[in-house]
């Protein structure tokens, strides 16, 4: 699948053919529940034989064995030390693809991120701090600041999309060559903790969904994808303020980093799969710090 501008886009779940390949190979029926609401990649509810929903997800040019090694891992050691992250039922390779089912956590997406919202954010966060210290093995996150990621953060959309584009490509790969390759770190890192992926029922946080991509690391780069999370939305008065302020007593070598990380991932996102408008939304958040 290709954008109008010829870039190649994200593969999204085919739910029916996944559905029928999980039952050829591991013998569950699961019933189509309907679509989740949000994502690019797309999600879907499903029923099991007891009639209970769960969440079938996938993920595309992935094993199974390095999700075990590595998100799930996370998730594993997150949920053992309170955090309300979805625990996984179902896990099969299906191509090249992972095909999952999930726990369906309580609560709906948070329509409007206030303050109240952000301070259970900042403490879900300073959960994460330490949890991979007994887990040597999960691999650590990568920021492709110098090369493209794997299907994200792609260098060359921002080269040539316009001037200003290919100016920040340039500050970009400018601080890849100033820091590693990898975040340092033992912490938990979620790598899209952001509004969409937060779960809330009467003012409270009840979920934190979405780790396909956690990592080892430094977990206050989380909320630096929470403040680009947050410019997609319209939160309450003062959250931007309030994390800004945060994020300013941040040591360079962190916040440098994952706000270049952040910039190449959500420019290239939106100039492979939306318009010129959400590409210049984008660069006037990226161009505040890079």
């Amino acid at each position: 699948m290709t954008s109008p501008q010829g870039w190649a886009r994200a593969e999204r779940l085919d739910a029916v053919r996944m559905v029928a390949a999980l039952r050829a190979r591991t013998g569950v029926r699961l019933e189509l529940d309907g679509p989740c609401p949000g994502g690019q990649v797309g999600a879907a509810y499903v029923r099991g034989p007891d009639g209970g929903r769960s969440v079938l997800k996938w993920r595309p040019h992935s094993l199974v064995a390095d999700l075990r090694a590595g998100p799930l891992a996370v998730v594993d050691a997150l949920r053992s030390a309170g955090c309300p992250a979805p625990a996984t039922e179902l896990i099969a390779q299906v191509g090249h693809a992972v095909v999952m089912v999930q726990e369906l956590l309580p609560g709906t997406e948070i329509d409007r991120f206030d303050q109240r919202f952000l301070e259970q954010a900042l403490a879900l966060n300073r959960l994460q701090a330490g949890r991979l210290a007994d887990r040597p093995g999960v691999p650590a996150v990568e920021l492709h600041l110098r090369a493209d990621g794997a299907g994200y953060c792609l260098h060359e959309p921002l080269r040539q999309h316009n001037r200003r584009s290919a100016a920040l490509e340039r500050r970009i790969a400018a601080v890849g060559a100033d820091f590693p390759g990898r975040l340092a770190g033992q912490d938990a890192v979620h790598m899209d903790f952001q509004p969409g992926n937060l779960l809330a029922a009467e003012g409270s946080i009840t979920g934190v969904v979405d780790w396909d991509g956690a990592a080892r690391g430094d977990r206050r780069f989380d909320l630096v994808t929470l403040r680009f999370g947050l410019h997609a939305k319209e939160p309450g008065p003062g959250v931007v303020q309030r994390l800004d302020a945060v994020l300013d007593a941040l040591p360079e070598d962190v916040l440098r980093p994952a706000w270049a990380h952040m910039s190449l991932r959500m420019a290239d996102w939106a100039i492979r799969h939306f318009g010129p408008a959400d590409v210049e939304h984008w660069l006037d958040l990226a161009e505040q710090r890079v």
